[in-house]
Formats: structure tokens, C-alpha cells, sequence
């Protein structure tokens, strides 16, 4: 089955030689470890101190995107409360094989964001379609006529006014800001785009402070820790401006009528840090539990870039600090280790341990870093999962998987979704309440656990 999937080759090969495998996986090891995070912040705060530059935090807005629109509307209260410069771009959307399918993208940041947007405070409307492109013009166009010194106020006042829909609210802001032409728009968009590039960035509604990226209101109240720890958060003593959701399903504990249908994959980072935790919430709150495997995304044709690689493995990093959990020290479990792993599974599951292989798995390529690509660790993934590896020979090679993780990445594309981990919760007549991608929405499938359930 893995043969109908073209390998991309270069830093994206879904199998690497031994020697270019270990390299990459003590480099990644090394570049988002703590100690190397804790030392790269003391030398950027100490240039920063010695240049005598401000405080600059900078935010690259995508006029279309659901996410930057999120964003746009804390972007006032951010720069009121802390003591930084915030410099604001406007930006194209992500190009190239950053985004494989750009519109797909787009449709689930408006999806998505009409989701989480009460959790912060902010709005969307659910069900939102693109707005019309007259307007995408417009807004632009307004934008860019303050691009060199675009204040935060008005990037919240037009995104509202174009997620409104509200043509005249826009043609008010721009009698009242200006308004670009055509080229001036685009140079605009250009040198909004070239900068997030030179930052070695490539996605909407993100903030930029001193070497370190931060996605959107998911992921500010990382940023503002770290402003908090330099002294310039001027309300010290009050929630973030945008806290970070718990994860939580209350007193809910038998909630079979629901159905969580859960696609993991054994080279995904994010998989990897939130595999155990959503075993576990589901076994709290009794839903049905349909695990679902699929085929990593650079195994399955899905591009991967260095810029995209060095951003997963980042915020992984700190999500997983944030969350206690074990992450790291990594081997990358890339092609055949995974295929070899994924032939054991039917018959693991057959066992009553098809999650624990794939938990086990995760947990030695990801932060004990164990080369799973050899049978000795791969004989420790397997016996660590309380399977025995003499039996577990026998069933190396096997085929059956193939269409197995096919049938689920089908599933899962048809769904919206491509990416990993991805949920989908389904209720008691049969009807799914909620699709979503990311480990960072496992509190959202609690809460609609939460919703959803109704005790008899």
C-alpha cells in the first residue's frame, strides 16, 4: 500500500539511511531540549539589552484567515497590558508545500475558529463562509495604505467589519484610514510575506518575539509567560489574555452512547504527547473508543517542509513541558520502523493491545529514544506493551494493516482532516457532533463529552 505514496526524497523521505536517521534525531534532540531553549532566550535578552531595543513583538495578519481574524481582536488588549512595542504586517497565506491544499486550510480556520472562539473571549461566526473577495480587496487595501505603522486597533476593526460581511462599515474605515491601490496593496503583502520568511515562518494570524513563534490566541499565553518573566506585564496578578483551556470532563463517567473515533499516527510529534491522555480521557468519561491509525503524513504524500519540521518540533517541545509529559529524546521512527510496527498491530489488537503497541511505540521513539528501526528496539516497544516479541515475530511483515490505516485515512480526509491527531465524536443516534484536528483540541472534545452527554 505504501508504494502508491511517492517519496519526497531530501529531508522528507520516508526512509532515511541509518547514519542520516541518527543525525537528524540527535540534532532535533539537542535544538528543542530545555537547556537549549533556556540559553537560546539568555542570549537573545542579553543582544536585546546591549542593542537598547524595546521590547518588539511582532504579529503577521492574514486578512482571510479564520485564525488571524481570532487574533485581531486580543491585539489591543495584548499591547495595553504589556510594555512592548507591537509591530503588525499584513501577510499572503501560507504557499507552496506549506500548504498542500490552501483552500482546505482556510475552510477548517474558519471552522475551527467558530469553535474555539468563545474559550477566548472573541467571536466567529459558526458556519462562516470566505468572505467575498471584493471585500478581501478592500480590507487589504485599507491595511495596507497604514502598513508602515499599522496600528492594532485597526487591524481588529477591519477584520470585524469584514467578517461582518459589513461592505459599509469597511467603506467608512477606509474613507477615514485610506485605502492602497492595487500595486501599493501588494507590495504590502509582499513585505509583510518576505519579512515572516526571513523569520523563518510561513502561516497567518502568528506572533514573532525574539526567536520564538507563537500561533495565534492558541498559543499567546506562551509568549506572555515569557513577557511576564521579563518584568513587562504591567497586571502581573490577572489571567492571560488569552489563557490556555483546560482539559476536562467534569463528573462524566459513563458516556458509552458516544462514540470518540481517534487517528493517531506513529511519526507525528503531537501524536505522540497526547496519545496516553486521550486513552485516558476517554476511559474517565466512557465513550466508546474506535482507534484509528493512519500513515504518517510524509508517508502518505502529504509534503513536509524544514520550516513546518522546525515549528512542530518546537511547540511540541513546550507542549509537552506544559504538559509533564516525557518528550524529547527522539529517534526518528520515520518508514520501515513504522511499517514494521503497523504490521504487528491487527494482531496486537486482537490481543486486547493494539493501544498499548502503538503507546509503547510512541513513547521509546519519542522520548527515550530508542531506534525502533532495529528488532532490539523494536523487541522493547513490543515487550514494554506486555506482548510477547517470540509471538509477535511471527506476524512481521504482515499485510493486513495496509488497508486497515487506509480505510482510516479515507475516513478521516472525508471528514475534512488530514492532519494528525485528529477526533471525530460521534453521538447516540449515529450523527457526528464534532471533527477536529490537534492535540491542542482535546479539551474541545471534553467539553463536547461534557455537552453531549445526558445521564439517565
Amino acid at each position: 500500500m505504501a508504494e502508491q505514496f511517492k517519496d519526497q526524497g531530501g529531508a522528507a523521505t520516508m526512509d532515511p539511511s541509518p547514519i542520516f536517521r541518527r543525525i537528524m534525531s540527535k540534532v532535533v534532540t539537542h535544538t528543542h531540549s530545555e537547556a537549549r531553549l533556556v540559553s537560546r532566550r539568555s542570549k537573545a535578552e542579553s543582544a536585546r539589552q546591549r542593542s537598547g531595543r524595546a521590547h518588539v513583538v511582532e504579529y503577521f495578519h492574514q486578512v482571510a484567515d479564520g485564525y488571524s481574524h481570532l487574533a485581531s481582536q486580543v491585539l489591543e488588549q495584548f499591547a495595553a497590558r504589556y510594555s512592548v512595542e507591537l509591530k503588525c504586517h499584513i501577510v499572503r497565506g501560507p504557499e507552496g508545500n506549506n500548504a498542500p491544499d490552501a483552500e482546505l486550510l482556510l475552510a477548517l480556520s474558519r471552522y475551527d475558529a467558530g469553535l474555539i472562539a468563545p474559550q477566548y473571549g472573541t467571536d466567529f461566526p459558526l458556519g462562516a463562509k470566505s468572505p467575498p473577495q471584493p471585500l478581501i480587496d478592500l480590507a487589504s487595501s485599507i491595511l495596507a495604505a497604514s502598513a508602515h505603522n499599522l496600528m492594532p486597533g485597526l487591524v481588529s476593526a477591519v477584520s470585524r467589519a469584514l467578517w461582518a460581511d459589513d461592505l459599509g462599515a469597511l467603506r467608512a474605515l477606509a474613507e477615514e484610514h485610506g485605502e492602497a491601490d492595487t500595486s501599493t496593496t501588494q507590495s504590502a503583502l509582499d513585505a509583510g510575506t518576505q519579512r515572516r520568511t526571513a523569520l523563518k515562518h510561513y502561516s497567518g494570524g502568528m506572533f514573532y518575539y525574539e526567536g520564538e513563534w507563537y500561533w495565534g490566541v492558541d498559543r499567546l499565553h506562551y509568549l506572555e509567560d515569557r513577557l511576564a518573566a521579563l518584568g513587562v506585564d504591567s497586571e502581573p496578578s490577572e489571567p492571560a489574555v488569552a489563557p490556555c483551556p483546560v482539559v476536562d470532563v467534569g463528573d462524566v463517567k459513563n458516556a458509552s452512547a458516544l462514540t470518540l473515533e481517534f487517528f493517531p499516527s506513529l511519526r507525528s510529534p503531537y501524536t505522540s504527547i497526547v496519545f496516553d491522555e486521550t486513552v485516558a480521557l476517554a476511559a474517565q468519561s466512557g465513550v466508546t473508543f474506535h482507534l484509528r491509525p493512519v500513515l504518517p503524513m510524509v508517508m502518505r504524500g502529504v509534503p513536509a517542509t524544514r520550516e513546518k519540521g522546525t515549528y512542530i518540533f518546537s511547540d511540541t517541545a513546550r507542549e509537552a513541558r506544559r504538559r509533564g509529559v516525557p518528550y524529547g529524546n527522539f529517534f526518528d521512527p520515520i518508514g520501515e520502523p513504522v511499517r514494521r510496527c503497523y504490521s504487528l498491530y491487527p494482531w496486537a489488537d486482537s490481543q486486547g493491545k493494539g493501544v498499548d503497541l502503538l503507546s509503547s511505540f510512541l513513547r521509546h521513539a519519542f522520548s527515550m529514544g530508542v531506534n525502533t528501526n532495529t528488532s532490539r528496539g523494536l523487541r522493547r516497544v513490543v515487550e514494554s506493551a506486555g506482548l510477547s516479541w517470540h509471538e509477535a515475530k511471527e506476524h512481521l511483515g504482515d499485510t493486513a494493516w495496509e488497508g486497515l490505516v487506509e480505510a482510516n485515512r479515507l475516513s478521516m480526509y472525508d471528514g475534512g482532516l488530514w492532519g494528525v491527531p485528529s477526533y471525530r465524536l460521534i453521538d447516540a443516534k449515529g450523527d457526528v457532533q464534532l471533527e477536529i484536528w490537534g492535540q491542542d483540541r482535546l479539551w474541545l472534545v471534553a467539553q463536547e463529552i461534557r455537552r453531549l452527554h445526558r445521564p439517565q
